[in-house]
Parts: structure tokens; C-alpha cells; sequence
């Protein structure tokens, strides 16, 4: 892997240090747990939404108890 620097004398293309590749490494992982645990809350939001409208809710009342 390399990174890129800008210099006043131009662009430089670097290798990264293994300490970088493990953190970029962990931060990627970081990063997709966090956009997994985004879309799971996303999933069960609109699960509850439904369980809510099929146990007779309208529409406004499922609005005003949780703002969907």
C-alpha cells in the first residue's frame, strides 16, 4: 500500500509503514461494523413500525409515539 504526499516540490507516492496498514486495517473494520449496526437499527425501526400498524395504529399514531 502506498499513501500520497504533496510536497512543494510535487506529489509523492510513499510505502506505508505495516503499523499504518494495521491501522488503516482496523479502521476499515471499524467503519463497516458501524455501517452494519446503522442498517440493523434501520431494519428493526421499521419492524417495530409495521408491528405497530398490524396491531391496528394508524399512521399518525405510530408517528407521534416513535417519528416515523
Amino acid at each position: 500500500m502506498k499513501k500520497i504526499l504533496i510536497t512543494p516540490n510535487g506529489i509523492k507516492e510513499i510505502d506505508l509503514t505495516s503499523e499504518e496498514i494495521e491501522e488503516r486495517k482496523q479502521n476499515q473494520n471499524k467503519f463497516e461494523e458501524q455501517k452494519l449496526a446503522e442498517a440493523d437499527a434501520e431494519t428493526k425501526k421499521a419492524s417495530g413500525k409495521q408491528k405497530l400498524l398490524d396491531l391496528g395504529l394508524t399512521e399518525e399514531e405510530v408517528k407521534a409515539l416513535i417519528g416515523v
